[in-house]
Parts: C-alpha cells; structure tokens; sequence
C-alpha cells in the first residue's frame, strides 16, 4: 500500500491491536487468531496491528513473529489493511519491518527500541535506518525508551517521505501540542495511551482525533459506539461509558504492572473468544479480578 494511502487510513477512524492466540502449551494457535480477525473484522475498525504491544510482540519468537502477520494478512486481505509490529535492536527492527513487507503488511508500528535509553541523535539514527529499509508506510510509537521530541521529529520527517505517523504512548500533553502544531499535516497522529478511550477527549481537544482502542477485543460494539460519540460530540454517552465501564475497568487494570495486555486477553476469553493464557513475564488476571470483569461486561449487555 501506498504509505499515502495508509496514512489517509490510520487517520480516518479507530483502530485496535488484536491479541494473539496462544494454545494451552504457549504456541501460536494461527486457526484461533484467523478467526478472532475475522470476527473483529466485521466491527469497522479502520486498521489492524498485528504483532503489536497487545499482540504480545516482546514475547513472539521471529518465526512466530512470520506466522502471525502472515496469518493477518492473509486472513484480512482486501477487507482491513494489517499493520505489522516491529522493534527491538536496530538491525533486529529492520528485519522484522522488511520480513512484514515481504509478507504484505500495508505499513509497519515501529515500537521502542530494546531495554537502554538513548539520546535524540540516537533515536533519529534507529527511526531513520528503519525507514530506508522499506517501502511501507511507518508509525513511531512515542513510548518507554523512544521519547522523540519535536526538533528530532520535524528532521525525521523530512530525511524520510514513509514516516507517515506518530504514535503517542506518554501523555506529555505539552509535547503533543509542540509536535502537533509543529508538523501539521505532515502526519497522522495517533493517540497510544493504555486504555486510550480515557485519554481520547483531551487528545481531540489538541487535534488528535483517533485512537486504538484495546478493549475493542473483546466489546468491539461499545468501542465503537464510544468512538461514534466522541466523534459526534455525544457527551452524554461517552460520560455514561466512562463511568459505567471505562473507570472500573481501570480500577481493575492498574492492579499489577501487566495487566494492560491480560485484562484484554480476560476479556477475550469471558466472551467467548478466549486467546489463551498470557505468556511470562505477565501473568493472567485472578479469578476474583475476573468475576469483577465480568460483571463489568455483561452490564454492557451483547457485543
């Protein structure tokens, strides 16, 4: 796909990372994940990441790493373009970023690069090395040890046409409205934030009106809905959502470090569309911590 083409996509309504399925002995489980993208495919999410953060990416040996965005692609093709996860070292990024391209991914989530920090030079020189090894379209995920500010961003993209997004999982308000007023249209802007939905009022309000949305793995109806009404400016039910699901749902969440990756994959199995276990180092939610989550879903009534 044309990274123009892309970035026109990612920009024109919500996205989400699947989960990836794993069977009981921690394998990839490609029939499960085929189907679970075929079931979310159905909801209108304008893209979908695989092998993403929710996707478990940290955890995917490289092989696997293949299966799972061959599996995607091919099971999404010509319905939901797939955006393929890729991160690590910088070589180890480069390969994953052009085996997703060999495999026919329409764009490529470059995630933090590996365990040390780094200065800007540094990130510009890892972004930028990623960027000229492929033709896809590439989003940088402003996360952990990858904290780009808006002079090193502003010269990313003008060495590097395919950097089409920037992704934001930090929450600096004051670096987003630099980097947003500063850049332009120059990219599309994605809000990255651990259960986004909470964050997504304020993030329209600086001009970042899309999001991916987590729990649209398992109430992909609800994330809808409250995407339509942020949108539309329906306050009055993204209030409702917020205080009815959203709020409980992070009081859940923000129990143990991790839980931003199981409670998804608990939801995922309370409706009936269980990915498996987690792998280590995360850990599945406790059976108290999934009664209280249910309870939460079934107020929401059918997805």
């Amino acid at each position: 796909m044309n990274p123009q083409d892309l970035k026109a996509i990612l920009g024109s309504g919500l996205l989400s990372f699947p989960v990836t399925d794993f069977a009981a002995n921690g394998d990839f489980d490609a029939p499960s994940y085929a189907k679970r993208l075929e079931w979310l495919g159905l909801y209108g999410a304008s893209a979908l990441f695989a092998a993403g953060g929710t996707g478990e990416f940290f955890s995917l040996e490289p092989g696997e790493f293949s299966e799972v965005v061959r599996t995607a692609v091919d099971t999404c093709r010509g319905h939901v373009p797939i955006v393929a996860g890729a991160g690590g070292p910088t070589r180890q990024a480069i390969a994953y970023a052009r085996e997703a391209e060999r495999l026919g991914a329409a764009g490529i989530l470059l995630l933090p690069h590996y365990l040390i920090e780094a200065t800007q030079a540094g990130l510009i020189a890892h972004v930028e090395a990623v960027c000229k090894e492929v033709r896809l379209g590439v989003v940088v995920y402003n996360r952990n040890v990858c904290r780009l500010n808006a002079d090193s961003l502003e010269q990313l993209a003008e060495r590097c046409s395919n950097l089409i997004g920037f992704k934001d999982g930090i929450g600096d308000i004051e670096l987003m409205v630099t980097i947003r007023r500063r850049l332009g249209e120059r990219l599309t802007y994605l809000g990255g934030l651990p259960t986004a939905e909470v964050y997504a009022a304020a993030y329209r309000a600086i001009g970042v009106p899309v999001y991916s949305s987590a729990v649209f793995n398992f109430i992909p109806r609800t994330a809808m809905t409250f995407y339509k009404a942020l949108a539309s400016d329906d306050r009055a039910t993204v209030n409702r959502l917020l205080d009815e699901f959203f709020l409980p749902f992070l009081a859940i969440r923000n129990r143990r470090e991790g839980y931003g990756v199981s409670i998804i994959k608990a939801g995922a199995k309370l409706v009936g569309h269980d990915a498996g276990p987690v792998r280590a180092p995360l850990t599945d939610l406790l059976p108290a911590e999934l009664e209280q989550l249910d309870a939460l879903i079934r107020r929401l009534g059918p997805q």
